[in-house]
């Protein structure tokens, strides 16, 4: 039996094309929708292994500030510790100063010259005694410049007075002498006990007086 096609061939070509078209466009939209859907997913994915890491790091960060407060309380702990430990030096060097100061005066006080009072404020110690004359004020200065522990000796005041505790109406040369007290360490030959010998070259003493401070003006008005 012989078919004859009455279509035009024409619209036939169209209607194929038309066909062609709709199933790419149906492949396309299924290919894109595909690809949309595997990069929400590869999003997530990422999102998520993110989202761990940014816990992960704020567990870690709040580890690390937890030990930054230790570290810290520890630096507090130590400056205070350190500041004792600088506040006790200090004492113990005000202390060995002060026997140091005591038994430097005993030894480069001449004969005839007593003191009646003595203050210390950091390093400038001031004095006030009495002196028979003026050449033994001159001698006691001499004395302290040469001293390994003592310096800069000055001479503020000096005035006659009546000798304390004088019945006869004698006189005695009050005066008035500041000097410093020298931080630096001592020599090794007078480094340590009080009782060391004098540094060599100080100006030879003749002795110390064998009564306390307190007890200098009754000596010094039988002077």
């Amino acid at each position: 039996m012989i078919r004859i096609n009455l279509l035009p061939h024409r619209e036939q070509k169209r209607q194929a094309r038309q066909r062609q078209f709709v199933s790419l466009a149906i492949g396309l939209a299924v290919l894109a929708l595909a690809i949309v859907g595997l990069g929400h997913v590869i999003f997530a994915s990422q999102i998520e292994n993110q989202q761990s890491r940014n816990s992960l790091l704020k567990t870690e960060i709040a580890k690390l500030d937890e030990q930054i407060k230790e570290i810290d309380k520890l630096r507090e702990q130590t400056q205070a510790l350190l500041a004792r430990k600088q506040v006790v030096e200090t004492l113990q060097t005000n202390r060995t100063e002060a026997v140091h100061l005591i038994d430097q005066m005993v030894r480069q006080l001449p004969d005839g010259v007593y003191l009646r009072s003595l203050k210390e404020i950091g390093s400038k110690v001031t004095i006030i005694g009495y002196a028979q004359s003026n050449a033994r004020v001159s001698t006691l200065m001499r004395n302290i410049e040469s001293s390994p522990w003592l310096e800069r000796p000055e001479l503020v005041e000096i005035k006659s007075v009546p000798a304390p505790g004088s019945k006869d109406g004698g006189k005695v040369n009050e005066f008035t002498l500041s000097l410093q007290l020298k931080r630096a360490e001592p020599p090794p030959d007078v480094k340590g006990a009080p009782g060391t010998k004098a540094a060599p070259g100080a100006p030879a003493t003749k002795g110390a007086p064998a009564a306390p401070p307190a007890k200098a003006p009754a000596s010094g008005a039988k002077a």
